[in-house]
């Protein structure tokens, strides 16, 4: 038998059950501007150092946003932000890594 399907609204972009979840947003947040962060400073061969430590905390931070994320786009934006943040994280690393000119 077919039955209508009906949307429920959400009272959140992030939620998607329509329940807040301000914990798991600010995390998916983080993890995007730290991703967007490594990835833009790892184009330049001076600022390995900010952009391997801020894909370091950024893969941190997501991965926990993925463990206690709800709502399948707070899941997805997370997964944007960790492979940005792998992406900057790698390529610090490869021009210097975490700590390439302090210690020596």
């Amino acid at each position: 038998m077919a039955q209508a399907f009906q949307r429920h609204p959400s009272s959140s972009l992030f939620a998607t059950d329509g329940k807040p979840h301000p914990l798991q947003d600010t995390l998916m947040v983080v993890t995007l501007v730290l991703g967007a962060l490594a990835v833009v400073t790892a184009q330049f061969h001076n600022l390995h150092l900010l952009a391997s430590w801020s894909g370091l905390i950024g893969i941190l931070t997501g991965a926990y946003g993925q463990f206690i994320s709800v709502t399948t786009r707070e899941r997805t934006f997370l997964i944007v932000g960790l492979g940005a943040s792998a992406v900057g994280f790698f390529l610090g690393m490869a021009r210097g890594g975490l700590f390439g000119g302090v210690i020596g």
